[in-house]
């Protein structure tokens, strides 16, 4: 409860200013007390709550420094964090507010340990800069760490570049421990060596010695000196060869039948003499290395496979000579002590430890291992090791600078979203400007996954389109959604077109891959029955002209059938008129008739302000449903989920209203001033007729009008010709008939 009560009573010491923008209120963060305050503000009026480090228009390094636990997310905590820290870092926090990419010296709090150092650490990067005057740092002068730690020997990363030692013997051993492991880079940018690399390296030197040793002990293992390696490279390239010819002797002993197919057929060498052979053809490396006999020793000197010549001479000098003296033929026996007597090197070899650093040889290191180098190493990367804190101090330079120039913007992209709705800056999410079908589209988004993402920004009620985007001259791509908010659908499909500027000012080729369909406009759903009308009328049109074109196809096709086989075929029996059917579209036509002519005579009976009310009535019939259904979309219309799809946590409606949305979709104007020819030359050409069906329909009407009485009765009189009406004709003619009843005509 204390606890609580403290949270409170924090909260009521600043006074919040808040702005009304997408049918919510958004914090102002104007001053650097606002973001002082920041964490105690409630988190429930907070626009966003989590954002992803990828696919925003911001600096990614900025980016990577909020986010502590490189998660690939920014949260809450790890905002309210950095802000925490850069207000503590700065004498005056409206410094977070300027968003320059310059801080002046005289800006860092230097009233407590962290900030004293941070300050010395800033002046220290314009001194090795060669700026010593200096009263500000900026983030190109932090940027480049390299140009910082050029001049100085120790920087604190712990790695230990080759001219940081003091003598030429250790600089040595820094020059073989690069090379056989790879360098690690200094902050400085050169080459060198930390105490990973340092253990490692003299660990693999002593295995490797410890491995010779165990050679040098045993005799068996290395029977021909530094010349076993030699023997056994020898041995290996003919081995297989050579088990295969003693393989098939013994075969040969088994059964004398199979000598002649050990050998190979006649036929094969046929089909060889026919080419040019050359002295180590590859046509019969596959054949045996010598002719094969039961019992019948390998010779070394003639009678070989002429393929195998050379490698045969060469484990005869390498092997044979060495261990059993100048011999012509090799038994199987002595085949097998030859390998017994190679087999120790081998299994030596299998063994083999410290294989890093044999490139320097036993000698070199034997001779590292017995210096003092390890020593003089280790006390070079401690010394170096030393110097972190203020090193660390240098990186935290950096990130204050950072924070100065981007921390604000960052605020108005995640604790509010004025950017995006003061429409002075575009949002960090925004990716740039799509112009397609007349229009440019300023809502924009970075997307992986188009058909995960439109799963979930199909709830936003936003009209969107899915497009590919290419740089073709380079080869780069990128997939982006963008929400058509203003305008009309009509024109808008996959397949379709245009052009996708980035943040850069790059531009792209953009291919519509994907619609989620949604309401754009109002006025879009007036007309939406009307289209809908005619687009059905087409259709049904294009169907009809394509089933009487079929059906005339067909006619033909039977006319000429018919004229082929006309003293073949029996004449079709004449088709009896169905006089049921002609009757019911009689009726049908009659009471369509019936009907039309009901509301067209009553329609004639208003007055002319009925007439007009009439017909504005019948336009709300037809296009009101549509109408009111994209106006309670249209309200609907949010962007959370969009966002919310790309990995935000958003934690507010953001609405797009239809104002905002003219604004984030630009609809072709013509510049104000504009001097237009209306004069089309390619033009459809008008028909005349039309025109004048037209006027004589209207002559006509207007002449039923007149005379039918209907435009004196409307006018009270004023104009048009005066028709009896029915009942005073009824009246007048009774009683003449009464008259001539009762008085006879005389005779």
């Amino acid at each position: 409860m204390p606890n609580a009560q403290s949270t409170e009573s924090r909260r009521a010491n600043h006074t919040w200013r808040f702005f009304r923008a997408g049918g919510f209120d958004q914090v102002r963060l104007d001053t650097g007390a606002d973001l002082a305050h920041l964490d105690e503000l409630d988190q429930k009026l907070w626009v966003a709550l989590a954002c992803p480090t990828r696919g925003l228009e911001f600096d990614p390094k900025t980016l990577a420094l909020i986010d502590t636990d490189k998660d690939g997310r920014i949260r809450v905590p790890e905002i309210l964090a950095a802000v925490q820290w850069a207000v503590s870092m700065l004498k005056d926090p409206d410094q977070l507010v300027q968003g320059t990419d310059a801080l002046p010296l005289a800006a860092i709090n230097d009233a407590t340990p962290e900030g004293r150092q941070l300050l010395a650490s800033a002046r220290r990067i314009l001194t090795n800069l060669g700026k010593p005057e200096a009263t500000v740092i900026t983030i190109d002068d932090t940027t480049d760490t390299t140009k910082i730690f050029a001049q100085t020997r120790f920087n604190g990363d712990g790695i230990v570049p080759v001219d940081a030692a003091p003598d030429a013997p250790t600089q040595a051993v820094l020059r073989d421990i690069i090379d056989c492991l790879g360098p690690e880079t200094d902050r400085s940018g050169k080459p060198g060596v930390s105490q990973a690399k340092l253990d490692q390296f003299f660990a693999e030197a002593v295995a490797f010695s410890e491995w010779w040793k165990k050679a040098e002990t045993d005799p068996a293992i290395l029977p021909l000196g530094d010349k076993t390696a030699e023997a056994v490279a020898a041995l290996k390239a003919v081995k297989a060869k050579i088990d295969d010819y003693f393989a098939r002797c013994r075969l040969a002993a088994f059964d004398p039948r199979a000598v002649t197919a050990l050998n190979r057929q006649e036929s094969e060498y046929l089909a060889l003499v026919a080419k040019d052979l050359s002295i180590t053809a590859d046509e019969v490396r596959g054949f045996p290395l010598a002719r094969i006999e039961a019992g019948r020793p390998l010779p070394l000197k003639d009678g070989l496979n002429p393929a195998w010549i050379d490698a045969m001479r060469t484990f005869d000098a390498a092997v044979v000579k060495p261990l059993l003296g100048d011999k012509t033929t090799l038994t199987e026996a002595e085949w097998t002590n030859l390998c017994a007597k190679l087999a120790p090197f081998d299994a030596w070899q299998a063994a083999k430890a410290g294989a890093s650093v044999e490139r320097l040889g036993l000698r070199r290191v034997r001779e590292i291992l017995a210096s003092d180098s390890r020593q003089a190493i280790a006390a070079l990367i401690a010394q170096d090791k030393a110097l972190e804190p203020e090193a660390n101090a240098i990186a935290a330079v950096d990130k204050l600078v950072r924070f100065c120039r981007d921390l604000h913007k960052l605020l108005n992209n995640f604790v509010s979203f004025r950017d995006f709705y003061t429409r002075r800056d575009k949002a960090i999410f925004q990716a740039g400007t799509l112009y397609l079908d007349q229009r440019s589209c300023e809502l924009c988004l970075p997307v992986e996954d188009p058909a995960k993402h439109a799963a979930m920004a199909g709830l936003a009620g936003t009209y969107l389109a899915y497009c590919d985007c290419t740089r073709p001259a380079t080869g780069e791509k990128m997939q982006v959604v963008a929400a058509f908010t203003d305008g009309d659908s009509d024109n808008l499909m996959v397949g379709r077109n245009g052009l996708f500027y980035d943040r850069k000012g790059r531009d792209w080729d953009a291919t519509i891959t994907r619609i989620v369909d949604n309401p754009i406009s109002l006025r879009q759903a007036f007309w939406a029955p009307y289209k809908k009308l005619v687009r059905f009328i087409e259709e049904q049109a294009a169907k009809r002209a394509a089933a009487a074109e079929a059906a005339s196809a067909a006619k033909l096709e039977a006319a000429a059938t018919t004229v082929v086989s006309a003293d073949k075929a029996k004449p079709p029996e004449p088709k009896k008129l169905d006089t049921g059917t002609v009757a019911a579209l009689g009726v049908g036509l009659g009471a369509i008739a019936t009907v039309v002519g009901g509301f067209v005579s009553g329609f004639l009976k208003l007055n002319w302000w009925q007439m007009a009310l009439a017909v504005v009535g019948l336009l709300l019939v037809i296009s009101g449903p549509s109408m009111v259904i994209a106006w309670l979309k249209l309200r609907k219309r949010n962007l959370g989920p969009i966002l919310d799809a790309n990995g935000w946590a958003i934690n507010a409606r953001a609405k797009i209203s239809v104002p905002f949305g003219k604004a984030l979709t630009r609809v072709r104007v013509l510049p104000p001033g504009s001097a237009r020819e209306l004069t089309d030359p390619y033009a459809s050409k008008k028909w005349p007729w039309i025109l004048a069906v037209v006027v004589a329909a209207a002559v006509g009407i207007g002449c039923w009008l007149y005379w039918g009485g209907h435009l004196h009765r409307w006018t009270q009189g004023r104009f048009g010709v005066a028709r009896p009406s029915p009942t005073t004709s009824q009246t007048n003619t009774v009683p003449s008939q009464s008259a001539s009843a009762t008085n006879p005509p005389a005779r």
